[in-house]
């Protein structure tokens, strides 16, 4: 009987340590790798600062992830599926007048489809711009422009920003 208790011990450790390691790879404790934009001005810092508190803990189903380095200029959701930075400088694109655009929640949206299948979404007549990039996966979940377009309309006044 002891043999075949024996084996079952030496088994039993690097199944549970397996475990373990599927655990800490789980959605609610990844973490993603974002950049912050380049600093900017003090006043459009504190705009985001106020933003990063309004934002949503879920997004299109998925849970909020830590972002490294933390940063109120940005948030992640699903690991990086949805990267948000704020404070980000006015995209060239926003001044083709042909470049496509959504509204969502008195937000206006520059709207742009990424090589790899993917969006980044820039928000537009507000006093601070705030880009959003959604992967592939999720590209095509329209709604979860809502809650992050709740959060600016909330936090972020109409306005051109200088930066």
């Amino acid at each position: 009987m002891t043999i075949h208790r024996r084996p079952l011990r030496v088994l039993a450790l690097p199944a549970a340590l397996a475990l373990l390691g599927l655990a800490a790879c789980s959605p609610g404790d990844s973490e993603a790798r974002v950049d912050p934009p380049p600093t900017p001005p003090a006043a459009i810092g504190e705009l985001c600062a106020a933003l990063h508190k309004e934002l949503p803990e879920t997004v299109a189903g998925l849970e909020r992830t830590r972002t490294d380095p933390e940063s109120a200029l940005t948030a992640a959701w699903g690991g990086s599926a949805i990267v948000l930075r704020c404070g980000v400088p006015k995209p060239p694109e926003m001044l083709d007048e042909k470049q496509e655009g959504v509204h969502v929640n008195d937000v206006a949206w520059l709207l742009d489809k990424q090589s790899d299948g993917g969006f980044r979404f820039v928000s537009g007549m507000r006093k601070a711009y705030t880009e959003v990039l959604v992967d592939k996966e999720h590209a095509t979940d329209a709604g979860m422009l809502v809650g992050l377009s709740a959060g600016i309309s909330k936090t972020v006044p109409l306005g051109f920003s200088s930066y």
